[in-house]
């Protein structure tokens, strides 16, 4: 009798296990893992573009049109040439003269988003920048409740009310932190111009998931290559052609110009393939860890340090100064 019952438990505890391996290995699938994998490397990516674009602004370097001009070179380069060899309905030609207004206006929401994120840099941290890029998510998440007609779980919307949450906290945190570790006095016009160029990237990412999962990858990249460097080289004649002319070169700063600009490149080329897979939202999820792998390059490169003294003193200090 006592060997029946074991018998019994036994198969129970097989069956349990049965079933929660079957159910792991249903969720931890090849598509998964790769979609996770491709997301970090979209991370470290989009780290190397930030340590770059703060080393150029600790060397006094003050030209975000040029830096975004030259990654849109790149993409020009590479993916317009490449859809200028098509023919027919998809050549460059038919593309231009049906759907021209729609990727002018996405080169726009991509160059100010860039323009934006990369002036930023010159007047708050390393950290603060990415920590608040997240707003895109929020955004994103909204855009595509009214525009893609997606829905999403209470689950999710508990998610964004913690990620607006830590918004507000790091604005705070900024301003009472006394201003004093960013390249210039006004980090909060710095912490502005990141949440707008987030309001920017979301549009942008929108529009790069409609297009990829309709048309090609290939069409997407070669249009924003194209308008991409008509706006921001417009822009970049008219805002900083002197700041250009004065700008020392030397090894140092021809280096983390490459370094951008192919971060830059390598980011643009890989992220139509997950967002493809999954979505805009997933995507950016995803690259909610380039935030620690930047809060690690301004601990280790950059020297930031972090105030561990209670909110209220904190916020005493601030009122008696």
């Amino acid at each position: 009798m006592e060997r029946s019952s074991e018998e019994r438990l036994c198969g129970r505890w097989r069956l349990a296990c049965g079933l929660h391996s079957s159910g792991l290995r249903e969720v931890l699938t090849w598509h998964l893992l790769k979609t996770i994998v491709m997301g970090q490397i979209l991370s470290v990516l989009i780290c190397g573009t930030a340590v770059s674009c703060q080393y150029l602004a600790d060397a006094g370097v003050q030209t975000p049109v040029l830096q975004s001009f030259l990654s849109y070179a790149l993409l020009l380069l590479v993916y317009t040439t490449v859809l200028s060899t098509h023919r027919g309905d998809r050549s460059i030609v038919q593309i231009l003269k049906t759907k021209w207004w729609r990727y002018l206006l996405m080169g726009l929401a991509d160059v100010e988003a860039n323009y934006t994120v990369v002036k930023a840099y010159q007047l708050t941290t390393l950290t603060s920048i990415q920590l608040l890029d997240c707003f895109v998510i929020p955004v994103l998440m909204l855009m595509s409740w009214f525009l893609l007609k997606t829905r999403y779980r209470p689950l999710h919307f508990v998610a964004v009310t913690v990620c607006l949450l830590g918004v507000g906290a790091m604005v705070g945190a900024d301003i009472l932190a006394g201003r004093d570790q960013g390249s210039t006095s006004d980090v909060v016009l710095g912490d502005g111009l990141v949440l707008l160029s987030a309001v920017l990237y979301a549009v942008s990412n929108m529009c790069q998931e409609v297009t990829v999962k309709t048309l090609s990858r290939v069409e997407f990249l070669g249009m924003m290559g194209l308008f991409g460097t008509i706006i921001s080289g417009i822009q970049l004649a008219a805002l900083e052609t002197r700041a250009v002319k004065e700008l020392k070169w030397n090894f140092n700063i021809s280096m983390l110009f490459a370094l951008y600009a192919l971060c830059m490149f390598a980011l643009y080329s890989f992220m139509p393939v997950v967002v493809k897979m999954t979505s805009a939202t997933a995507v950016n999820l995803s690259l909610l860890t380039a935030d620690l792998f930047s809060l690690f390059c301004g601990i280790f490169l950059f020297h930031y340090k972090f105030f561990s003294e209670p909110l209220h003193q904190r916020f005493r200090a601030s009122r008696e100064t």
